[in-house]
C-alpha cells in the first residue's frame, strides 16, 4: 500500500473510529460534517483512500469499508459493545475498570434511532425479568442515557446495585417492576435512583 497524507490519515482514522461506535460505516456526507468540507472534497479524499488500497467501497449505502492484510473489514456487520461487571457510583459507566469483556453484536438487530449514544452490555443475574424474555445469562444491550420512558426496561443503580427491571414512577417514588410473578415490585424515592441504560436488545449463548 502508497503511504498516506495526514488528511488521508485522519480521514482513514475517523472512518475507523466512526464504525467501532456507530456499527456501521459513515457516508460521505458525514464524513464532509465532521472535517468541515464540501461533500466533493470528501468523496475525493475516500477516492484517493480507494486508489492507495486502504478502503474499498461500492454503490450501496454506507459499503465503505477498511481493508486490513488481507481481506476487507466492513464496519456494518459487527458493533464491539464493552460488557459492564459491577457499576460504582460516582465512576464513569463506561470506565475501563467496570468493562468485563467485550463483545461483538450485530448492528441489524438494534431498534431503528438507537445510534448517537454510547452502547454498553449487561450479563443478566437472576430470574426477575424472565417473563420478558430476558434470562439469567443473557446480555442486555443498552443505550447509555440517564432519561428514561415510563415503561420502559432499564438498569438502574440503586445502593450501589445494578438492576435490570421495567420503570414506573408514582409521585414521589420510582417503582422497579420485575417481570415474574415470584419477585415484588421495589419502591425507591426518586433521588435513590440513577438511570444508567435503556435496554435495547438482548444477546444469548446457547451452551
Amino acid at each position: 500500500m502508497k503511504g498516506l497524507t495526514v488528511k488521508q490519515q485522519e480521514l482513514l482514522d475517523f472512518i475507523e473510529q466512526f464504525g467501532r461506535r456507530e456499527g456501521m460505516a459513515p457516508t460521505v456526507y458525514e464524513i464532509a460534517d465532521h472535517f468541515g468540507v464540501k461533500a466533493a472534497t470528501a468523496f475525493a479524499h475516500v477516492r484517493a483512500l480507494q486508489r492507495k488500497g486502504y478502503v474499498t467501497r461500492s454503490s450501496k449505502a454506507r459499503s465503505l469499508s477498511l481493508v486490513r492484510a488481507d481481506s476487507p473489514r466492513h464496519l456494518s456487520l459487527t458493533l464491539s459493545v464493552p460488557v459492564l461487571g459491577r457499576i460504582s457510583a460516582g465512576a464513569p459507566l463506561l470506565a475501563e475498570e467496570h468493562v468485563e469483556e467485550t463483545i461483538q453484536f450485530d448492528p441489524a438487530l438494534l431498534p431503528r434511532g438507537a445510534g448517537g449514544h454510547p452502547i454498553f452490555g449487561l450479563r443478566v443475574t437472576g430470574e426477575s425479568m424472565r417473563d420478558a424474555g430476558i434470562l439469567d445469562g443473557d446480555i442486555v444491550i443498552a443505550r447509555q442515557t440517564a432519561a428514561a420512558s415510563i415503561g420502559d426496561t432499564v438498569i438502574a443503580l440503586v445502593d450501589n446495585e445494578t438492576t435490570v427491571k421495567s420503570l414506573f414512577i408514582h409521585e414521589s417514588r420510582i417503582e422497579l417492576r420485575p417481570a415474574n410473578k415470584a419477585y415484588k415490585s421495589q419502591f425507591y424515592p426518586l433521588d435513590q435512583v440513577y438511570i444508567q441504560g435503556v435496554v435495547i436488545a438482548l444477546q444469548r449463548t446457547y451452551a
